[in-house]
């Protein structure tokens, strides 16, 4: 996964394959295996979930100092993010003084890929190790199997000094802010407001993106901002659709007929992956918070709503219909993204992270290899809805109980790791060092070598992101501006969230009953069970915690005024 990946379900097709991790346990697990202050007083608030009116807690989050040290080339319109193509004609030398005091910092990040040796084996972790004045000691693990680690190490509290969480698994993880209380440094009283001020970098980061790091009223986490609102598109393979001649859909039925055209089983060849979570949004299902909405004075989820029998309907058509490739029908987690790489699916619902990553690469296998994203549409070709979501990628924890010394020398790698475009930190965390890990490209942009591919694992990059940036690669030279369109394009459909800027954690007899349900949606999707059995599946899902979290989402609505 690389940093051009970051957004949304993240990396849905690269790491939820970037965005499959499985369950988290809940803080039961968590208690029993720590006992004493997970288990403590503070656990039946957090079982009957939290909600917290950020906006109200300016007094912890770090005041934003902007650093503009090059202007960007295309302008998003916010909240997308700015596209940069030519490279800075000159570098500024941003910190200084090495933050670092010879300690070892062990940190733990996931990765998609093969990885590299450590410190003492690597040139790229050796030269940035130097330039700290630390020993960071990567604990790279498989994304794909994140969570199993994280299983691991939460309930024994055996963590590293700092530790990164998806932002995805969160929501999962029944009461969350008490392991938070329990495992991990307070940081209000060494970032928020002027404290920030000798982490220019973080500083620089965006103050809707920390105050998503708030739990329990206290800042707890450096976050990764994202750089990007969606978290899915629809990508299609224009190299193949362009031969058979059929053209980009604009309704649903359009959808429908598009699968048609191009699925020949005979030739191995079918339309779709499981496109449910874009069909939820063509069908203008309600997105915010998972799922829910606020309508005629009344909290709805989405199972309850018209537009989501429609949506599952349709979904359902396509699967009878054999339009779903058959790798995809008979289990969870076909690799979609190798079916549609190697044209067995000609359109496939992927995180809008993938498109650079899969592009570059198999450009290289298949000549003509054309990937391009559908522009958002209604089923009905009116107004589409866009679910979107500003919140951050990861967070990234530190250890509670290390000393204050040491604490702040963190605090100054992760200041040095959010470095942004225009420094020369940013070259090496991103790039390496000039003439092992990159060679200059056209307009001086950095070319990766193998060394690099071998050795960098975004070990840093992981740790703390930069301010939003989207950025010229050269193997894919009109990616920015292709991006940064289609996504300008859609900002003026995104969905408002009646719940915007409230720090949701749901009760946990909500959570519990979320991933049960889904089991059961998909079951229908699939044709295992009848279109009938949603009424049951609906009365289950709200007696097992459904009207908990109903409940609990009108009374966050109302205590914020709203």
């Amino acid at each position: 996964m690389t940093k051009g990946a970051r957004r949304g379900q993240p990396l849905a097709g690269a790491a939820a394959n970037r965005r499959s991790f499985l369950s988290l346990m809940g803080l039961g697990a968590i208690a029993v295996a720590g006992g004493g202050t997970l288990a403590g007083c503070g656990e039946k608030a957090a079982n009957e979930g939290t909600a917290q009116q950020v906006d109200q807690l300016s007094a912890v989050l770090p005041k934003y100092q902007p650093l503009e040290l090059v202007q960007p080339d295309i302008k998003g319109v916010s909240p997308v993010a700015n596209g940069f193509t030519k490279y800075p004609a000159s570098l500024v030398d941003a910190i200084t003084e090495k933050p670092g005091r010879g300690s070892t910092i062990t940190t733990m990040t996931p990765y998609w890929g093969q990885v590299p040796a450590g410190p003492g084996q690597n040139a790229y972790l050796d030269a940035i190790n130097a330039e700290l004045g630390a020993v960071v000691t990567p604990g790279i693990q498989d994304g794909n199997t994140y969570a199993d680690k994280l299983n691991a190490i939460l309930p024994a509290r055996d963590i590293p000094d700092v530790l990164c969480i998806p932002s995805w698994e969160i929501p999962k993880i029944p009461n969350f802010s008490e392991a938070v209380k329990a495992l991990f440094e307070d940081l209000s009283d060494h970032l928020a407001g002027d404290k920030v001020k000798p982490y220019a970098m973080l500083a620089n980061l965006p103050t809707v993106a920390w105050s998503n790091a708030i739990w329990n009223q206290r800042l707890m986490a450096v976050p990764w901002p994202t750089d990007g609102p969606y978290p899915w598109a629809l990508f299609y393979r224009k190299d193949i659709t362009d031969v058979l001649g059929a053209a980009v859909p604009k309704t649903a039925e359009e959808l429908y007929q598009f699968g048609k055209k191009v699925t020949s089983p005979d030739k191995g060849v079918w339309a779709f992956n499981n496109i449910l979570a874009m069909v939820e949004m063509i069908f203008r299902v309600p997105g915010a918070k998972e799922g829910w909405r606020y309508k005629d004075g009344k909290v709805e989820f989405k199972y309850e709503t018209a537009e989501f029998k429609a949506a599952l309907e349709f979904m359902a058509r396509l699967y009878k219909e054999g339009l779903v490739h058959p790798e995809v029908v008979a289990s969870k987690g076909a690799d979609a993204k190798l079916l549609f790489s190697s044209g067995k699916i000609v359109m496939v619902q992927d995180g809008v992270g993938s498109w650079l990553g899969v592009q570059a690469e198999q450009q290289k296998v298949t000549q003509g290899f054309n990937m391009q994203p559908v522009p958002y549409f209604a089923a009905d070709g009116g107004q589409p809805l866009v679910h979107g979501s500003g919140d951050p990628i990861f967070y990234t924890f530190v250890k509670k109980g290390l000393p204050k010394e040491k604490i702040a020398e963190i605090l100054g790698v992760l200041n040095f790791a959010a470095a942004p475009l225009g420094t020369k930190e940013f070259e090496l965390i991103e790039y390496g060092v000039e003439g092992k890990h990159f060679t200059r490209g056209e307009g001086g942009w950095p070319q990766g070598t193998d060394l690099q591919a071998k050795e960098k694992a975004d070990q840093f990059r992981f740790l703390a992101g930069t301010a939003p940036t989207i950025k010229y690669d050269a193997r894919v030279p009109t990616y920015v501006n292709d991006l940064i369109n289609w996504e300008n394009a859609a900002v003026g459909f995104l969905e408002k969230d009646p719940w915007s800027g409230i720090k949701i954690e749901m009760p946990a007899g909500y959570v519990k009953v979320k991933q049960p349900t889904e089991d059961k949606i998909t079951d229908i999707a699939r044709g295992r069970r009848p279109l009938s059995d949603l009424d049951v599946v609906l009365k289950e899902w709200r007696d097992g915690g459904g009207e908990e979290g109903r409940t609990f989402l009108a009374k966050a609505l109302s205590d914020a005024g709203r």
